[in-house]
């Protein structure tokens, strides 16, 4: 009776110890709110059970729209984000006075053209309708590329982001039809064409490589579209938002990279750098 009466004891001061060490763990644990746009996070999924080990939990808020993810990383809602390019970044903070600051370069995936209608840029009839996004950075971007088709021409000295205005040659008289990004695959029903962000195209069932009838060329000019993760600028030293970053750039990334965008986006911190 003794022995079972110290065998109990034992065992309860295991279970006891066992549980102050599982809180102990759970309290060192460190969440942080990653801002997302859209519903694919499986590049993100690999880099969150990696970091798991690591003490940290990545969790995710998810937005539908191009419009939310910077204004609640500056409000504090969440602390960091991955959705946007570097341009888009630098014309929100110009336009929004804010100081956003990327700490880290993730994927650079090529602006396409998709259409339901014609199977080349070249097959676009006289008045088309053609969607492209409605925001600075990502309309700038779909002009140009437009203009790189040999659609229309650009202004000089137009810069990365271009507007309608600066159009100086339309010979097929194409009409630009502005639409949020988010709908511009849903558009291809209701237009000759679209120029479609590559996210937004997988989200969509697309396949970049396969689907388009234009891609963007990648290139050295290519570099204020590659896509960053961004902070709080008095965070950009932040140990913890630094590990997430060391953990997405590696080769296990790189990998569901190419496989959940199709071949549609490549590892950009090894071609344009870290950061």
């Amino acid at each position: 009776m003794k022995k079972l009466f110290k065998y109990i004891l034992v065992v309860g001061a295991f279970l006891a110890f066992w549980l102050t060490s599982v809180q102990q763990i759970n309290a060192a644990e460190k969440t942080v709110k990653l801002g997302v746009v859209g519903s694919d996070t499986d590049v993100w999924d690999s880099v969150k059970k990696r970091l798991k080990k690591e003490g940290i939990n990545l969790e995710y808020v998810k937005f539908s729209d191009y419009n939310q993810p910077n204004k609640a990383l500056a409000a504090g809602d969440i602390d960091l984000n991955s959705f946007q390019t570097q341009i888009f970044l630098d014309n929100y903070n110009k336009e929004h006075k804010t100081t956003l600051t990327s700490i880290g370069n993730t994927v650079i995936a090529p602006l396409g053209v998709y259409s339901k209608k014609v199977t080349s840029v070249k097959k676009l009839k006289d008045k088309a309708v053609i969607a492209i996004p409605n925001d600075t950075t990502n309309g700038g971007r779909a002009l140009k590329l437009l203009a790189t088709a040999g659609l229309i021409k650009l202004k000089k000295g137009s810069g990365d982001t271009p507007t309608v205005k600066d159009i100086t040659e339309n010979k097929k008289h194409l009409v630009i039809k502005a639409l949020d990004a988010s709908q511009t695959a849903r558009s291809l029903q209701s237009v000759d064409a679209a120029v479609i962000n590559n996210g937004v195209a997988v989200d969509a069932g697309l396949t970049p490589k396969k689907d388009a009838i234009y891609l963007e060329p990648l290139n050295k000019d290519s570099k204020p579209y590659v896509n960053v993760i961004a902070a709080r600028k008095s965070d950009v030293n932040n140990k913890t938002y630094q590990k997430i970053v060391k953990a997405y750039q590696t080769e296990a990334t790189k990998k569901v990279i190419e496989k959940t965008s199709k071949g549609g986006s490549v590892a950009a911190w090894e071609t344009f750098g870290k950061k």
